[in-house]
């Protein structure tokens, strides 16, 4: 390709966000959020930040949003995702253990509260998804095991 055609180009740029899986009990750590005027259930999630790793993200948007320090302990899989309103995702999905809530901490701006939920109660139309991806990525976790994190390499 040409240096004129390339300049002629969009380039194709997707949000990357992280998301973790934190299940105990039976039940998975979600967060109830204000998105556009609605009130959505979704995993502790949010985006990349520059110079931040992959798992580091994960961390302190999991803290952010819930309260909850995680330790992250694999890869649950790499979504690529269209929003309705047209915005393109790529989502690093992590399994995670709850380790400590940090309970004098404040929400992130836009969450309401976290909730322990069961896949059932998600599946079950009570609470309105931000996403298909909140479901799925359950679903992924509990179907297989995660990948390593070896398999990802942050270079300064």
């Amino acid at each position: 390709m040409s240096e004129a055609e390339s300049t002629d180009r969009t380039v194709f740029q997707p949000d990357v966000t992280v998301a973790c899986v934190i299940e105990r009990n039976g039940r998975y750590l979600v967060v109830e959020e204000r998105v556009r005027g609605e009130t959505v259930v979704n995993q502790p999630a949010g985006h990349l930040e520059p110079d931040e790793s992959l798992i580091e993200a994960a961390r302190r948007e999991t803290l952010e949003e819930t309260r909850w320090e995680v330790e992250i302990q694999g890869l649950i899989g790499v979504y690529q995702w269209r929003a309705p309103d047209g915005t393109h995702f790529v989502r690093f999905a992590f399994s995670a253990k709850a380790l400590h809530e940090h309970q004098e901490r404040n929400l992130d701006n836009g969450i309401l509260r976290p909730l322990w939920l069961s896949l059932d109660e998600l599946r079950s139309g009570a609470h309105r998804l931000r996403s298909p991806l909140v479901t799925r990525v359950i679903e992924d976790a509990e179907a297989r095991r995660p990948t390593p994190l070896e398999c990802l390499v942050h270079l300064s």
